[in-house]
């Protein structure tokens, strides 16, 4: 699908004509952009189907922004795109990531200072030009220092999230090819870290020594229409770099040694070598080709036999960290990890911020077969979200109940993410609250408080009476900023005194793997949601799955309504 990148390049160019103060048509190509990334459709589909009809019929699109679709999909890049991009002297892209920078300051530090990029921007803050400009200050300049540390730290990285639908595109096209036995993500995409590299796919044959088949699987892989360079073709191995800069590695293997060649190149590295100890213990040798004894082959089709001739219970791939599973795996104590969960607690609507309404994400809710949906709209103190007073929210609680009445067997929950104010109280008043279905609280401001302050201000508001979640609460949003400074201990430790969920976010990856794990670890539940802001995001709850099972969580470890 190219829907997404096509969005990005429309987005972009609204960014573009923005910097140039150009009225009213980069808000056009935004609209656009958002509808794209919002399709469920193939936009190539769209567009093989019914031509630039197809394209006119996708909300926000008119006929300039459907031929500029229409240049992409037949030659694979935008003209007018390109062009815009060499005559703006900045590099919108690489500066937009900075957190704190919008299109407008970036306009500003370019007109003051001639900052161009982010070495540039660096340089001036090393020479302290930034905080001294209107609009800035010390606070932002140091703010802006932060992000760039963190977005060095990040490269050539990539948030799993951003890159899984690509790596699920080129697994539907391998499992496609009918001489394919077996395959498998490998790699750190297959353990479901949050962060990964590069994506690994492993691939198996009846016979490895034809050629034929060899030959069509990997021209299968190096031709995708997102491989912009071929870095290297085998016959057991190929590598690409695709159109988001991301490596991919394609491994061909024997049927007989698919299982050992799927656990030694899932890795991780350190559980690896743990394993193989194990094996040398006990007289074995074991590598990516399977387990030996001498020079017999004992195991080595199936991950499970390799772990069954080790004597340990089978281990999922999230827990391969050689972080204390392999210890519950000589016990048999691995957890039936949480695969599934039954709702959301934590998405938004159009009544701020959020793209559709209540009723178009609670279709969509039903779609993925979830019981329950709750809907937490920012409160008043959120105002560049448009946050709700205690009037609109209890309009808003008529509204869900309404809608109630016609589902069977799922429920609208009203709801509300409450703004912690900086003395912990709650910016909506306990007559509200107390008629809601369950109340969430986050720190949206003041992010730069002391650890102490912080953590009196959040545990002051998690002693309100209608408090059931914490949202996102380390104010993390991977990828972008480092969190607050909180005591987490403290946190944790009035979760379980007041029985309060600590939410893993799906969009933000806070609670982190090892975060969950310790709340898990003291007793205190954990709750998954997405955070969406329009119904695609919904599906992203499957990250925050991905999370609890890295630490182990099982069904039993979830808050659900």
């Amino acid at each position: 699908m190219k829907n997404q990148k096509i969005a990005q390049i429309l987005f972009e160019i609204g960014d573009l004509l923005d910097l140039q103060e150009v009225p009213f048509k980069p808000e056009a190509y935004k609209k656009a952009a958002i509808a794209i990334d919002l399709l469920e459709d193939d936009i190539s589909s769209i567009y093989e189907k019914e031509g630039l009809k197809g394209l006119l019929k996708i909300k926000g699109v008119g006929k300039s922004i459907a031929l500029l679709i229409e240049e992409y999909l037949k030659t694979g890049k935008i003209i007018f795109y390109e062009q815009l991009k060499k005559e703006s002297p900045i590099n919108l892209e690489e500066l937009l990531r900075v957190e704190g920078l919008g299109v407008k300051k970036i306009k500003k530090l370019w007109q003051e200072l001639k900052i161009r990029n982010l070495k540039d921007l660096e340089k001036a803050i090393e020479d302290n030009k930034i905080a001294p400009l209107f609009g800035f200050g010390e606070k932002t300049e140091q703010n802006i220092l932060e992000s760039i540390k963190f977005l060095r730290q990040g490269q050539n990285k990539f948030l799993l999230r951003d890159v899984m639908k690509e790596i699920e595109l080129v697994s539907e096209r391998i499992k496609k090819i009918k001489e394919v036995v077996n395959f498998s993500v490998a790699g750190s995409a297959r353990r479901k870290k949050e962060v990964i590299g590069d994506v690994d796919f492993l691939v198996s044959i009846e016979d490895i020594s034809n050629k034929y088949i060899v030959e069509k699987i990997m021209n299968t892989f190096v031709t995708m229409d997102n491989v912009v360079k071929v870095i290297g073709k085998g016959e057991t191995k190929s590598s690409v770099k695709t159109s988001n800069n991301l490596n991919m590695d394609l491994r061909l293997v024997s049927n007989s040694s698919f299982g050992a060649a799927l656990q030694y190149f899932t890795g991780s590295k350190e559980h690896n070598i743990a394993l193989r100890r194990i094996a040398i213990r006990l007289g074995y040798k074991l590598n990516e080709y399977g387990l030996f004894k001498g020079e017999k082959k004992i195991a080595g089709q199936t991950e499970e036999g390799i772990y069954e001739k080790l004597g340990l219970q089978f281990i999922p791939p999230e827990l391969r960290e050689n972080q204390g599973e392999i210890s519950l795996a000589i016990k048999k104590e691995i957890p039936d990890l949480v695969d599934s969960v039954k709702g959301d607690l934590h998405c938004h609507t159009s009544y701020n911020g959020g793209e559709h309404t209540i009723e178009e994400m609670a279709e969509e809710a039903i779609k993925m077969g979830h019981s329950y949906l709750g809907i937490t709209d920012h409160s008043k103190s959120l105002r560049v979200e448009n946050g709700l007073d205690e009037k609109r929210l209890l309009e808003q609680k008529k509204e869900i109940d309404k809608l109630n009445k016609k589902y069977n067997n799922f429920r609208l929950l009203s709801g509300v993410e409450v703004d912690i104010l900086k003395d912990g109280s709650l910016d909506i008043s306990d007559d509200v609250l107390k008629v809601l279905d369950y109340v969430s609280i986050s720190i949206h401001s003041g992010l730069k408080m002391t650890e102490e302050d912080m953590t009196k201000r959040i545990l002051k508001a998690m002693d309100n009476p209608y408090v059931k979640t914490l949202n996102h609460p380390t104010g993390m949003i991977l990828g972008k900023r480092e969190g607050y400074r909180v005591d987490m201990e403290a946190i944790i430790k009035k979760a379980k005194e007041r029985n309060i969920a600590l939410e893993i976010n799906s969009y933000r990856c806070d609670l982190n793997t090892q975060l969950a794990k310790m709340a898990k670890d003291e007793g205190v539940k954990l709750v998954i949601n997405s955070d969406a802001h329009n119904k695609r995001e919904l599906h992203n709850i499957k990250f925050g799955i991905y999370i609890a099972r890295r630490a182990g969580l099982s069904k039993e470890d979830i808050y659900e309504i």
